[in-house]
Order: C-alpha cells, then structure tokens, then sequence
C-alpha cells in the first residue's frame, strides 16, 4: 500500500529586518519575477509607494490604489481586468492584504505579502475576509509565496496593532485545548504536527523579553510566530491550531457591538476569560499581558460587559459544526460567571 504523500503550500521566501522594503528589487528578481503588481492602500501609497518605486529598476511594477470598500465581485473583475503578470505584492493593512491574496489565489499566481503591522496572523494565511453579498465572509485565498515584514515600518505603528497580534497569538494556547477538547467528544481529530507547530511558537514568543514591545527582538519573534501559526491552519486543513471559543467570543462582538475593538484585541480579552475556564495556563498568559501593557490598554477602552455576556451566550452558534468549551452549557456558565466575578475583568468594564 502506498504511503500517503501531503502537499503542503508555504512561503518560500521570509524577510524580517530594518529596511527589507527597499531590497525588494533582489528579492524578485532571485525568484525569477520580472513583471509585478503591486497594491497599496491608501496610507501606503501616500507614505512609501515612491520611495520603494525609486528603489526598483530592473522589474516592471505596475501600481496600483486599491479602495477600502470593494466586495468579492469587484476584486474578480479587477484580476481579470490586469494584464498578465508574474507576481501579485501587497502592502498595507489587512484589507489591501486579504485583496492581493484573493487576485493572486483567483489568478493563480503567486503572492508576496508586505505587512505594515502585526496586528493578527491574516498576513500569512491561507484565506481572507472579504465582503460576499455585503456581507464579511471568510473564503479561500491563496498562501503567500513570500511575506516581507519591514521593522522600521512596525515599530512605529501605534501600541494597540503590537498588542492586537500578542492578543491573536496568545489565542493559540486556548484553541489547542478547544481543539483537544472538540477530539475528545468527536467532534473533531487533531492533527498532530499542526498542534505541536502551533504549541511551538507561542511557547517560543512568551520566552521573549517583554520589557519593551517595540524591541526588534520581540517584534521578529512576534511575526515569525504569527506566520508559523498561519502555517499551522495550512497544514491542518482549518483553523484549529490557532482559533477556538476565544475567537467565536470576538465574531459574536463584531456582530453585536456598538463599537467593535480590534479583532487582536478582542480575541486576546477573550482568550483571557477562555484560559480562567479551561483552568489552563492562565497564570502565564496572565504575566504576558501584563508585562506588555496589554491589560494597562484594555482598561482604557470602557468596554461594556453586557456586550461580553451576550457575545458568550451565542457564541456557539457561530460555528455550530465545532465543539469547542463554549458549545458546553456547563463551561459556557462558567465562563459567565467568570466574567461577573473577574476582579481584573470589572476594570475593563464601563
């Protein structure tokens, strides 16, 4: 009997350090591209998009604006309209990100990702959210060939982006025991290398100094993590590995919020409350989001705790084929209890 063989699509190319940007032209061409669109938002346009095309002289680079408001049918239409190319790059937030995975994943090309921020793992993905019948609606989007992460550019972002993606990562540690849970009763089977990947590198980002989060240090460690957690869903074939009840609390808030937070922010809240249900690693997580400041930004955002409660009562239906902590009655009360009797928790709420 043959032994099955897995296929599994990851970046060849990953680039992190102070000015990495502007040796984008040797990266190119090393992989043989010589004809490449290049998507900006709005902020990256204005602020790099010349200085990098002042850096290129060898490489055809079509650039392009790309709006903040364009649904599923009008990135389709977009890739088709362009004439061909060898590369599709993006630079920016994670709406021009999700837009060049999805040309490139439509296109079948390959995609170079160049973050601005690391305020979630979307950089390194294997799918995108993007606007389906005015609807958010996560759909397939093709793996970067490449991600280029410029220090320079992500120590000067606000705080609150670097805490975003210390609150998405640290959610890994609270999916791996959904996920173990949902084996358990299943309604699941855990792949094991994409657990262990997974384990790996938040383990790896809490055993860095966290004395101060614009440290290249700590930032290198954060976007190597959050591209290997995105490697994880790869290999699994879903998101497990890296989202369980703590990111159902956070779709359930941007459903029903009067002011939505960043989603690393609210998953790393919920993340929060998840671990003190789980009994799991609470004391540790505990420490990181006090050492980095996560919990000092929090108390200054007056969320409301009415909010929290009903996110955590239907959170299990925003996936109800996954059984994760939350989809139990006896832990989705615990976890409300939790919240009503959380001393730390009552300093977050208006």
């Amino acid at each position: 009997m043959l032994t099955p063989v897995t296929s599994v699509p990851i970046p060849a190319i990953l680039e992190i350090g102070k000015g990495t940007v502007f040796s984008l032209e040797r990266i190119l061409k090393q992989h043989g591209f010589v004809n490449a669109v290049f998507l900006f938002d709005d902020f990256t346009y204005q602020t790099y998009r010349q200085d990098i095309l002042d850096s290129i002289s060898e490489v055809k680079i079509t650039a392009l604006l790309m709006p903040s408001d364009l649904d599923i049918q009008d990135l389709i239409k977009k890739a088709f309209e362009m004439e061909r190319y060898d590369v599709v790059i993006a630079m920016g937030g994670g709406t021009v990100i999700d837009y060049g995975k999805y040309i490139a994943f439509s296109r079948r090309s390959p995609f170079l990702s160049i973050p601005t921020s690391a305020s979630n793992d979307g950089f390194a993905s294997s799918n995108c959210s993007l606007v389906v019948n005015k609807k958010k609606t996560t759909v397939p989007a093709r793996v970067p060939y490449g991600i280029i992460a410029d220090l320079e550019i992500i120590q000067h972002v606000p705080n609150r982006f670097i805490l975003a993606g210390i609150g998405d990562l640290l959610s890994n540690i609270t999916a791996l025991y959904d996920w173990e849970f949902e084996e358990k009763h299943g309604a699941a089977r855990v792949n094991h290398f994409a657990y262990m990947l997974s384990k790996k590198v938040v383990n790896s980002f809490i055993r860095t100094p966290m004395t101060d989060i614009r440290d290249p240090i700590l930032l290198k460690e954060l976007i190597s993590s959050l591209t290997l957690g995105g490697i994880s869903t790869v290999i699994s074939g879903n998101s497990s590995p890296i989202s369980g009840s703590e990111h159902l609390i956070s779709h359930a808030l941007d459903k029903i919020a009067l002011q939505p937070q960043m989603h690393g922010i609210q998953v790393g809240i919920a993340t929060y409350i998840m671990a003190n249900v789980q009994e799991h690693r609470a004391e540790r997580m505990m420490k990181v989001f006090t050492r980095t400041g996560f919990f000092d930004y929090v108390k200054g955002l007056g969320l409301n705790k009415e909010e929290y409660r009903q996110a955590i009562e239907i959170a299990p239906t925003i996936k109800p084929n996954r059984y994760t902590y939350l989809h139990d009655e006896v832990y989705r009360k615990k976890a409300l209890r939790f919240l009503d009797e959380d001393k730390l928790l009552q300093e977050f709420f208006q």
